[in-house]
């Protein structure tokens, strides 16, 4: 009983602020923060898990950028499963609340995009840099990406918070037990290359082999379309709808 009033709290909590905060700044707000919410898309990072694996073959970034995001996958995909939590405009009134970009179609707790910025900006400030200033800035990046998505109406404040804090945990978990087993797995899948493997720099295939650029004009294409899917569709699905 103690719970469902405390839950139920939290929901009038959630809807007060993102109500009060939903367009806040007007449209230069909203494009700005539409921009920098781009950097909490798992999009993003996918194509620098592929570009480190294809393009430019470094087994420590690739390890540690796939760990964060094969964390993610199990933890937010796992919770969000769970939870079952609507997003906020399926749940409040259009007149309450507006959606500012397209509505994604996951369900809202936790917020993957808060999850992302914060472990991606650990990963590359605290642990591949090791700089305390960038961490800082990188952190403060997550804190506004993390609001982007209240001020634009797609997740809750409850929803953002605990994101940030699973990023926190994912990052640990990447780097304490994830990333090292990575690295274990494409040491051994190096000893199968039937080639000299090039590692941090270009990889020469890229120029010498139009098939190998063939696949990753492949794999670039398949990652694009996989991130506009939804809204293609959307669009597709508005236009019979008006025939």
């Amino acid at each position: 009983m103690e719970f469902k009033v405390f839950s139920n709290k939290i929901n009038e909590w959630d809807k007060k602020i993102i109500i009060k905060y939903n367009g806040i700044g007007g449209k230069p707000v909203i494009y700005i923060l539409k921009f920098l919410s781009f950097f909490g898309r798992e999009t993003l990072w996918i194509f620098l898990i592929a570009f480190y694996l294809f393009v430019w073959y470094d087994p420590f970034l690739l390890a540690n950028f796939s760990a964060i995001f094969i964390t993610g996958l199990i933890l937010i995909v796992a919770i969000k499963q769970i939870t079952n939590r609507s997003r906020p405009f399926d749940k409040l009134e259009k007149e309450e609340l507006k959606v500012l970009e397209k509505e994604p179609s996951s369900k809202s707790f936790p917020s993957w995009h808060s999850y992302n910025i914060v472990a991606y900006g650990l990963l590359i400030g605290f642990f591949f840099l090791k700089s305390p200033i960038i961490t800082l800035i990188l952190q403060i990046l997550a804190i506004i990406v993390s609001f982007s998505r209240i001020q634009l109406g797609v997740h809750y404040p409850s929803d953002v918070i605990f994101g940030y804090i699973i990023g926190v945990v994912g990052f640990l978990l990447s780097i304490l037990f994830v990333a090292p087993m990575f690295k274990i797995i494409f040491e051994n899948l190096e000893k199968l290359a039937l080639h000299t493997i090039e590692y941090r720099q270009f990889n020469s295939m890229i120029f010498e082999n139009v098939w190998y650029l063939v696949l990753w004009i492949i794999i670039c294409t398949v990652i694009l379309i996989s991130a506009t899917y939804k809204h293609i569709k959307d669009r597709i699905f508005k236009k019979e709808m008006k025939i």
